[in-house]
């Protein structure tokens, strides 16, 4: 890939693979899924030089260059929740925005939380890191887009999508690793590991989220939207959620750990 118009710092050191480090942080973030630092702590021990290769593909795109050219920075515009929620019902924006205060979450929050790493990557400001901050700010918004919600189950299914997107080890260890931790607390009949497949099938069959222009679909209706990236239905993941709540349980709280 030509990068002559891309500015990758000279300071940046190749990455090493670290899976001791991985497993201390998964271990970690096992005990506590809203531990959500030590996700980015795990792709960071794993992921090598995917980021690098995944930034090309990005670059081999004309919607890629374009959206390095505008530099968007999401954060301030996905956390201004007054304009989004006058949208349509059933729009991206006002969806994204409902979501978000129902959970509690906003794009600042994930921000500082990638942020409590060390201060010498903060200080490499080059057009990756740029990059990267990019797929940071589009995780809550594939949520949106991909129909997988925040409980444990979903975490690991659209890790399994984002993986099929962007490759990377350490993406891939999650999703791995959260559903072999939930099928042990899932009903049997849930098939938990048939929701992360699906979610890495949906994954390669869609559209690259990140490529997208997040701004330009925030007024769009979010089923228009779905079709356009043909982004398919969470079938396994909704049908897991029925067996669960059948059972008695809340798929919320039944896998929490």
């Amino acid at each position: 890939m030509n990068r002559s118009n891309v500015y990758i710092s000279p300071a940046r050191e190749r990455p090493k693979l670290k899976p001791i480090t991985a497993w201390r942080h998964m271990q970690q973030l096992i005990a506590n899924k809203e531990d959500t630092e030590q996700v980015f702590h795990i792709i960071e021990a794993l992921n090598g030089d995917s980021a690098l290769k995944d930034f090309d593909r990005f670059l081999s795109t004309p919607e890629g260059r374009s959206r390095l050219k505008k530099r968007d920075y999401l954060p301030p515009i996905l956390d201004n929740h007054e304009p989004l929620l006058a949208l349509p019902k059933g729009s991206v924006g006002r969806t994204y925005v409902e979501f978000m205060e129902r959970e509690g979450l906003s794009a600042a929050g994930l921000v500082a939380e990638s942020e409590r790493r060390s201060a010498a990557w903060r200080e490499i400001d080059d057009d990756l890191l740029w990059y990267g901050n990019l797929l940071r700010d589009t995780h809550d918004m594939m949520h949106i887009l991909t129909g997988y919600g925040r409980d444990a189950l979903g975490e690991a299914a659209l890790l399994g999508f984002t993986h099929s997107q962007h490759g990377g080890l350490g993406i891939s260890f999650i999703a791995f690793m959260g559903g072999r931790q939930l099928a042990k607390a899932a009903p049997r009949d849930a098939r938990i590991q048939d929701v992360i497949r699906e979610g890495r099938r949906n994954g390669k069959l869609a559209r690259r989220i990140i490529e997208q222009d997040i701004e330009a679909l925030l007024p769009r209706q979010l089923e228009e939207v779905r079709r356009e990236l043909n982004i398919n239905e969470p079938v396994a993941y909704r049908r897991a959620h029925d067996v669960i709540r059948a059972h008695g349980l809340d798929p919320y709280e039944a896998m929490a750990a």
